[in-house]
């Protein structure tokens, strides 16, 4: 018997927490509520409604404020909203819910009970006006109940009425008295469970703005219908309390739980509308630079707007004259804007220096530098300070988060690494980053809009950009129109057998005869500084030409980006011309196999001879090719063709730490 005792109340106590709401997680709650609610969407003025909601209960309140303080309520001070002229009531549907929630017993069961049968009447408006209907019905009650106070003393109709109402016995002064602290404790919660009705109410209202300009709405939406049955399960808590209190009769409402989950709410929507609010002013922000950049503006006003929050200072540093200047010297010029954090290193400043050298006599182009820093502190105002002096450009001197970061970041793919936008004077974008476009190509590119760049790229000589000015004895063979041949690796012993084998080749009669002289260049043997100018010319090149349609050129360059980590490679050209590139395998293999082909250097020529013989190696060559795409500013190719078969690649994403402040983000 005992046994049976304890499973029947094992199963009355599970039963109770199904219903109980304190002991019920927002999905159970969810889960219930939404069964009750029908997308009908049913149209009523619920503005007009909750303008009446508001001003009674602010009354009503303050009235109860005024009652347990003994003094006279200043009802005067306060302005009541108006509602539309034309707007009716809906007076039954108020009455309905008035009538669930009154006369009921006490306990959290009954109260969810309750707040389930008042969703269910009012399954086919919104969520919003589900709880303004709620609150209006209580508001009608509430604000009768205060208003009869305040008058039964003085008119006969609203003292009878107030006895009708058991006003009297809460308003007694023993009963105020008595009642005082659970008076005082529902009077809050009902203006605590306005405020968060108030929200709610607000809340909706953002829903007319896109989650993707506003991401913070799709939390806080998902949550509202939750938030809204704790609104009414409170209020019909309130409600039960209001009858213990003026019967004298039953149990006392214990309001505390709900005081603290309703008290979590508010504080819950208060955040999220004021992060709803920062993402709308960034989206709308978002849109208005958009439309600068879109619509022909003065270059100064521009700027301001991208970069100063508002009433920031607006002054640039003028690293020539190391003084503060107006941006007022920004007014009808072509601007290069070099964006970077402060991780900017000496060698990439350096990219920039040619191009000030040439237009510091040119009142028509000026170059700023915009730091971008999250969060300053004085660690990095010290690094500032620093790269600064370096600069003989202008630079931004503004030491909070700039304006337009999030555009810079979304639209100009900004990703840490330098780049450079070039804009006219009508503030009009150029080109989106000229960065790798001068690093490649320096002056000659001048000044660098897209339609210089489609210049430059339709050009063939392109290893001289990349090696050319790093090295004079290149400088000069490209100069001789020589042919040179560039290796290197990270095999040592891969070097060391290429090495052998080119020089005999290059030294070899047949060729000597033929007046063919070929010059051997290992960038393994020159200093890491040559090196990395190197790999990061490859980079820079690759970068301006990936979003062109591919020809032989772009092939190239993609290939010797696909050997950056490889054993062995090598690069035949003539001059700045490159004849032919390939893998350490294939191209040791055509040099060390010279004799096979040597014949056909006589009949064919020696580019064709050569060209032909290590395509014919490739052929029957198998091997995976790893392109490794740095991580740089601008916007990357979705997909890249393999430069030796056609295919489309397979994506890969690595990430590499040197143990610096920096960590690598690379695309295979």
């Amino acid at each position: 018997m005992a046994t049976k005792h304890s499973l029947k109340s094992l199963f009355s106590r599970t039963a109770e927490s199904e219903h109980n709401p304190l002991s019920m997680s927002d999905e159970q709650i969810l889960e219930q509520i939404y069964s009750t609610h029908v997308h009908s969407h049913t149209k009523f003025d619920v503005d007009s409604l909750f303008i009446l909601v508001e001003n009674t209960l602010r009354r009503s309140t303050l009235i109860v404020d005024s009652v347990l303080q003994g003094s006279k309520s200043s009802l005067e001070q306060l302005e009541d909203k108006i509602p539309q002229a034309n707007f009716n009531s809906p007076l039954c549907t108020l009455r309905q819910i008035s009538s669930e929630m009154s006369c009921k017993p006490v306990g959290e069961e009954i109260a969810h009970k309750t707040t389930m049968t008042i969703l269910v009447k009012l399954s086919n408006y919104e969520w919003d006006a589900k709880a303004v209907l709620a609150l209006a019905a209580f508001a009608m009650e509430y604000g009768e109940f205060w208003l009869l106070a305040q008058h039964q003393p003085t008119d006969p109709i609203a003292k009878s009425v107030a006895f009708l109402k058991r006003v009297p016995v809460l308003t007694r002064p023993a009963a105020l008295q008595k009642h005082r602290q659970a008076i005082t404790e529902l009077n809050n919660l009902v203006k605590t469970t306005l405020l968060v009705i108030e929200l709610i109410f607000e809340l909706e209202k953002l829903t007319s703005f896109d989650t993707k300009d506003v991401p913070a709405l799709l939390p806080a939406i998902e949550q509202i219908p939750v938030d809204v049955y704790w609104a009414i399960i409170t209020i019909v808590a309130i409600v039960t309390q209001i009858d213990y209190l003026t019967t004298e009769s039953g149990n006392k409402q214990d309001l505390s739980h709900y005081g603290q989950k309703i008290n979590i709410i508010l504080s819950k929507l208060r955040k999220q509308i004021m992060l709803c609010r920062q993402q709308i002013e960034e989206a709308e922000y978002h849109h208005r630079l958009r439309k600068f950049f879109q619509t022909p503006t003065e270059i100064m006003e521009v700027f301001k707007f991208l970069v100063f929050s508002k009433d920031a200072p607006q002054l640039l540093f003028d690293g020539a004259t190391k003084t503060t200047i107006e941006i007022t010297e920004l007014k009808k010029k072509n601007v290069y804007l070099l964006i970077s954090t402060l991780e900017i290193t000496d060698e990439e400043i350096s990219v920039l220096r040619p191009v000030y050298e040439y237009i510091k006599t040119n009142d028509q182009y000026k170059i700023v530098w915009i730091p971008i820093v999250e969060e300053w502190t004085e660690k990095l105002h010290k690094r500032f300070e620093v790269l600064k002096s370096k600069m003989p450009w202008y630079v931004v001197q503004h030491f909070g988060t700039i304006a337009g970061y999030k555009y810079i970041k979304e639209e100009w793919h900004f990703k840490k690494k330098p780049m450079v936008v070039v804009l006219n004077p009508q503030g009009k974008v150029q080109h989106a980053n000229a960065f790798h476009l001068i690093h490649v190509y320096g002056m000659k590119a001048f000044p660098f809009t897209i339609a210089d760049q489609e210049r430059i790229d339709r050009e063939i000589h392109w290893i001289g950009s990349v090696v050319g000015d790093s090295h004079p004895q290149i400088s000069t063979w490209i100069r001789e129109q020589k042919y040179i041949l560039i290796y290197g690796g990270s095999d040592k012993e891969w070097i060391q057998q290429f090495t052998k084998y080119a020089s005999t080749f290059a030294n070899d009669g047949a060729l000597k005869e033929a007046k063919i002289q070929i010059e051997l260049f290992c960038v393994e043997k020159e200093d890491k500084n040559f090196l990395r100018r190197f790999w990061s010319g490859i980079e820079s090149l690759f970068v301006t030409k990936a979003h062109n349609t591919v020809d032989a050129v772009t092939q190239e360059v993609q290939k010797m980006l696909s050997y950056k980590n490889e054993t062995g490679w090598a690069v035949l050209c003539k001059g700045s011309y490159v004849v032919v590139s390939g893998h350490g395998t294939t191209i040791l293999k055509t040099v060390a196999e010279f004799e096979k082909w040597k014949e056909a250097v006589l009949k064919n020529g020696f580019e064709s001879s050569f060209k032909e013989h290590h395509e014919r190696i490739v052929r029957t060559t198998h091997r995976c090719i790893h392109l490794e795409i740095p991580n740089v500013a601008g916007r990357l190719p979705e997909s890249i063709k393999c430069p030796e078969c056609g295919r489309i690649m397979e994506i890969f994403i690595s990430y590499k730490c040197c143990h610096t402040d920096t960590t690598s983000i690379a695309i295979h």
